[in-house]
């Protein structure tokens, strides 16, 4: 038999404040969902608005490339592409929303100079670079924004079901212990009650 469940007054209080501290846990749970929701959303859209910039970006970026093929020729822009040093300056830092790391991808600001000289290449491979520049810093920060929404996604499931827990299992056993504790003794004291009036009868008939 559970000691805790034994109908006394000291279990009862405790059932009480397990209660209590259960309906709070779930308020809290209910809370964090509703906030990593938010940000959760707030990243969808970011991120919709990210791939939109990609697709524009690219179709430029590979138009630009095509023309840069077209008057230097596929073989030069090929040696020239050797000539591009492998990104170096990628940073992960993290930052915490409720919990839940999030991170955080950087370049870090340094001038890309071009490893072609502009007296024998034309202004259409400069174009090309430049708009591979900026499908680089855009899929950085994509990649930081599509990250972030899946541990997010995680950390939302994980508290829906502690949340689920409380509400479901936690707060209607502690409403079931309060109430039947609390109904045993009340039963106790009328059963006192109904004693100590029979024995004051049969002290008042002596």
């Amino acid at each position: 038999m559970d000691l805790n469940t034994v109908p006394t007054k000291g279990n009862l209080i405790a059932a009480k404040n397990s209660l209590k501290l259960a309906r709070q846990g779930y308020e809290l749970m209910d809370k964090k969902r509703n906030i990593l929701m938010r940000e959760l959303m707030n990243l969808i859209d970011e991120a919709k608005d990210i791939q939109g910039q990609i697709d524009t970006t690219f179709r430029s970026a590979y138009l630009a490339l095509q023309t840069a093929d077209i008057e230097h020729g596929i073989n030069m822009v090929q040696q020239i592409s050797h000539s591009v040093p492998v990104e170096e300056s990628v940073r992960i830092k993290t930052r915490s929303i409720m919990g839940t790391e999030i991170p955080l991808a950087q370049i870090d600001p340094v001038m890309t100079m071009p490893t072609y000289g502009f007296y024998s290449t034309r202004h259409s491979l400069d174009e090309a670079r430049e708009a591979f520049e900026k499908v680089k810093n855009l899929t950085v920060r994509l990649s930081t924004v599509e990250n972030s929404a899946y541990r997010l996604a995680a950390n939302i499931k994980k508290t829906q079901k502690r949340a689920n827990a409380l509400k479901n299992i936690t707060i209607p056993y502690y409403q079931a212990l309060v109430k039947t504790i609390g109904d045993a003794l009340e039963e106790k004291e009328r059963e006192e009650f109904t004693r100590l009036k029979v024995i004051k009868r049969m002290q008042g008939r002596a």
